[in-house]
């Protein structure tokens, strides 16, 4: 399977974001339409919600509407607030080393992804990201060093609130510290369950369940895969080996110290690795994130790709997805 990576810079919201969105809106419509456009809030209760609860990302939220076209629907949709709901997989963890360091493999389904690593300074700070609806981010860094990314937390509940991904943005656009970002998670509702990972400069890090019925819950677990504190929705965890993920990875953290190399290696292999595309959970890209060099990695079996705050390169990249998972990893070249 070949999919298409682009990476994309644009200081402030302009023409190369909007035509980028443009071009994928048919699709987003789509499939944020295929309920009927009636099951989605208003427009005033999409602006009502985020000008309650994420106030400072309004002016920025208007200019981005505006730049396509400002149509209902387009408004609506970029406001990520009571989405058609969405299931991926993912794992996350902290490495042990001595640097801070984030690697997170993103599952989903290739027809369903942006595929593209996005670089801003909207409205003065710097973020890199993987996109999702060229707003939200499923994973991302801003120049104050703080890095978040995000897995499916495996409850089937959904209630009112935003997509995941508006939430991760918000953070890296304001947020400067932990507990800021902390403060974020645990007030702003999220429609469904989902895990989200923050870690800064000094190596320091929580793990937020995050859930639409629940107050949020702060962990200072360096892992996450795709249940909180216990399984919940079992069928979903058998399918994507959530616990045995889990603890392959509590494992590695608590055996002997190993390279950051070696630690990142174990991403592109199983059972953290999975060739699922068909079923919405292959693994589409490992990331690597290192807060305090401002720099990040898309990894994949024979591919490494380096980006940074200052020397972000625009690029394309065709990658080839194997069909079958590698059992055992060989150093891209």
């Amino acid at each position: 399977m070949n999919i298409r990576f682009r990476g994309i810079s644009e200081d402030q919201p302009g023409p190369i974001w909007a035509g980028v969105f443009n071009t994928f809106w048919p699709a987003y419509r789509r499939w944020w339409g295929r309920e009927g456009l009636a099951a989605r809030p208003t427009y005033l209760e999409c602006l009502r919600a985020l000008r309650t609860h994420m106030p400072e990302i309004v002016p920025l939220y208007e200019t981005l509407c505006e730049l396509v076209g400002g149509s209902d629907s387009q408004a609506r949709f970029l406001s990520f607030y009571c989405p058609p709901r969405y299931l991926s997989g993912c794992s996350q963890a902290i490495w042990q080393g001595d640097r801070p360091l984030l690697v997170r493999n993103y599952d989903y389904h290739p027809r369903a992804f942006d595929a593209i690593l996005l670089r801003t300074a909207w409205g003065g700070r710097q973020v890199i990201g993987m996109s999702d609806g060229l707003f939200g981010l499923v994973d991302g860094m801003n120049d104050a060093g703080l890095v978040v990314s995000l897995t499916f937390g495996g409850r089937r509940e959904v209630g009112e609130g935003f997509g995941v991904p508006l939430i991760l943005r918000y953070i890296l656009q304001t947020c400067s510290t932990i507990d800021e970002a902390v403060a974020v998670l645990c007030r702003v509702p999220c429609h469904m369950s989902y895990n989200v990972t923050v870690l800064d400069p000094a190596r320091r890090y929580v793990t937020a369940y995050l859930t639409p019925d629940r107050p949020t819950i702060i962990s200072n677990t360096p892992v996450a895969t795709n249940h909180q504190e216990r399984v919940e929705w079992s069928s979903h965890a058998r399918f994507t080996a959530t616990v045995e993920r889990e603890r392959f990875l509590l494992n590695r953290l608590t055996q002997h110290p190993e390279s950051e190399e070696r630690f990142i290696s174990a991403f592109l292999m199983p059972p953290l690795y999975s060739t699922a595309f068909s079923s919405g959970f292959g693994t589409l890209y490992t990331a690597a994130y290192l807060p305090r060099e401002g720099a990040m990695q898309l990894w994949w079996p024979d591919h490494v790709w380096n980006q940074s705050f200052s020397a972000f390169t625009p690029a394309s990249k065709l990658i080839v997805l194997p069909e079958d998972a590698p059992d055992k990893y060989a150093h891209p070249h």
